[in-house]
């Protein structure tokens, strides 16, 4: 894989490493067929990137994930200049760049799950349903809908991402950002996991679904921040 030399006037880490390459395109790879193994997206749908110095690696337009290898890799600078790689870059890139640009994401997940599609044609914004609501900023907000792949749709992403690490998109699916690409799909899962939470309360004959206060997502916010294992 040969890489360009990013253009002038970029901040962030320069050229990466080809071993850093490499490994973070795997992975893209790897999530990508995640997502499809997991029913997230069908068929080319939906879209992965990562980060690595000034070099955002992102799966390509119109290509199975199942057909990817090493040797597929596809970097645009923060400019949306290819740097890496023949293959077209997917056609939400202007989304992915914008956030890149705007937030300190380090990798970025997009799908069309089914439930969290169906709530972007209901609401206005998710709920707060759960307390997992509080690991994605809060009640996640619907970005109003714009055609796939327009600086419009980046703008509204952008939008409703504010104070938060996930939104969903109208009449199209979702997007969650993170500082690994697990860390990003496990957001993405609990997006899903939460919306079909929600439909399936919501369809109950008579029911109102109780949600949870500021003050309750703020304590578990709190307490999400010390969960897991300690280095």
């Amino acid at each position: 894989m040969k890489l360009s030399e990013p253009s002038p006037g970029i901040p962030g880490q320069g050229v990466p490493a080809p071993d850093d390459i490499a490994r973070t395109w795997a992975d893209v790879v790897s999530t990508a067929r995640r997502s499809t193994a997991d029913q997230l997206v069908v068929g080319t749908s939906g879209n992965v990137s990562a980060r690595v110095g000034d070099v955002v690696l992102v799966t390509p337009s119109g290509v199975p994930y199942d057909r990817l290898g090493p040797a597929d890799a596809v970097g645009v600078d923060l400019d949306g200049r290819q740097v890496l790689g023949t293959l077209a870059p997917t056609s939400e890139l202007p989304m992915h760049l914008a956030v890149y640009r705007a937030t300190g994401a380090a990798a970025i997940v997009h799908t069309h799950a089914v439930h969290a599609t169906a709530v972007s044609l209901l609401v206005g914004e998710l709920p707060a349903v759960h307390y997992m609501t509080a690991a994605l900023g809060g009640p996640v907000r619907v970005a109003p809908y714009a055609l796939y792949g327009t600086e419009e749709l980046a703008g509204h992403v952008l939008a409703a991402l504010d104070g938060r690490t996930g939104c969903l998109m109208r009449n199209h699916g979702t997007l969650t950002h993170g500082d690994t690409l697990d860390q990003a799909y496990d957001r993405t899962a609990q997006l899903e996991w939460m919306c079909r939470l929600w439909l399936a309360a919501s369809s109950v004959p008579g029911g109102t679904p109780a949600l949870l206060s500021p003050d309750q997502l703020a304590q578990a916010a709190e307490k999400l921040s010390g969960y897991g294992q300690k280095p």
